[in-house]
């Protein structure tokens, strides 16, 4: 079988969204210097390398720009033939984290897979193919939407299966996380509000059992509700966020000039990125990043309106989704608007898995817009 890179028709005008992928790159690029800013001085402390993040981190986003060139001209067309391996692959990556020797356990959880001398995070590769799938099934069986057994069962067993896999990676945010975005596709592809209705009657109670049922995940909930409760406890690091992010004030220190990262929170260079970048760039700093997360938005969601079949559309919905939520929910988090997860940043936060991943989705995103321009200049 050919690989058909070029997904435009014959006489249509080429050239992807350029905003959408200047951004993309722009956030690329801001996310590696706010980590070599936020890491050196822990990375020379326990590493004796002040490279040691960064250093990594930028393989992984060489890694992930050679995914996203690759992904925005691929033809989505036969990515979708391969949608059923890629699943099932996708299930027994996460299903290897349980595997003695393979599987690497790190603070009590086994979200990761051994690679040679690094490792993956199978769950970030989640957030791609469940989306993917998703959008595929539901405009192949968009006729059958009103039956359960052929049009709603199939998808809802895959979101299950995952959900299931990643929580007993004891990655309860990120399964919570890869399930809301999951319904979010399902109610786009025209789903009756009784199945919503009932998904809520089986999973709010579910949640609250989970929460209750492992003392950090209380804690962390406890320490939220009440943040006196355990200040030098759970409650440290997002009080000590608190005070670096306020500590910017409007001009910010300056870049590398940031003083609470060096002792104050703890591995901030990880969920906690955003409160060194707050602490250097000040007021003026999350202003301009905000505006630059809003036109981002603004170019993903343009395509997915201007999409020319609901697979597209839903495709752009999903992933545009998912990016934009991990963005709200770390900052959330970080201000303690939210209790504390382990969701990283996007483009930002210590972790090759997040970043490749995510610029693999960015990826797609640009390739829809190939597409989505063409149908805005008919």
């Amino acid at each position: 079988m050919r690989i058909n890179l070029d997904m435009e028709r014959p006489g249509r005008p080429r050239g992807a969204d350029q905003l959408l992928t200047g951004v993309i790159l722009l956030l690329t690029g801001v996310g590696l210097v706010t980590l070599y800013s936020s890491s050196y001085a822990f990375a020379e402390r326990f590493f004796g390398n002040s490279l040691h993040f960064i250093s990594r981190q930028a393989v992984l986003a060489v890694l992930g720009l050679t995914f996203f060139f690759f992904l925005s001209r691929i033809n989505l067309d036969f990515m979708r033939a391969w949608i059923k391996p890629a699943l099932i692959g996708t299930i027994i990556l996460c299903a290897l984290t349980f595997v003695p020797g393979i599987g690497v356990m790190k603070n009590g959880a086994t979200r990761w897979i051994r690679l040679g001398p690094s490792t993956y995070q199978p769950s970030e590769l989640v957030k791609l193919v469940l989306p993917f799938y998703l959008a595929h099934i539901f405009d192949k069986k968009n006729d059958r939407l009103d039956s359960f057994s052929a049009g709603v069962l199939p998808p809802t067993m895959v979101t299950v299966i995952f959900f299931a896999l990643i929580y007993f990676q004891n990655n309860f945010s990120t399964a919570f996380f890869v399930l809301l975005n999951a319904l979010l596709i399902f109610f786009l592809a025209g789903l009756r509000l009784r199945y919503f209705f009932g998904a809520a009657m089986i999973f709010l109670p579910l949640s609250v059992f989970f929460v209750l049922t492992k003392e950090h995940r209380l804690r962390r909930f406890i320490s939220f509700l009440w943040p006196e409760w355990d200040p030098l406890g759970t409650g440290y690091q997002v009080r000590a966020s608190l005070l670096t992010v306020s500590s910017g004030g409007f001009w910010g220190k300056g870049i590398g000039q940031g003083t609470r990262k060096i002792a104050s929170v703890p591995e901030i260079h990880s969920d906690f990125i955003f409160a060194s970048f707050a602490e250097e760039t000040g007021f003026i700093g999350i202003t301009l990043i905000f505006a630059v997360f809003a036109v981002f938005a603004f170019a993903a969601y343009r395509n997915a309106l201007t999409r020319g079949d609901a697979f597209r559309r839903l495709l752009c919905f999903g992933l545009a989704t998912i990016i934009l939520s991990q963005i709200l929910l770390n900052i959330a988090v970080v201000v303690g608007a939210l209790p504390a997860t382990g969701i990283p940043l996007p483009f930002f936060s210590a972790g090759g898995s997040s970043l490749a991943t995510t610029l693999a989705m960015c990826g797609l995103l640009v390739n829809c817009s190939r597409e989505a321009e063409d149908v805005r200049r008919l």
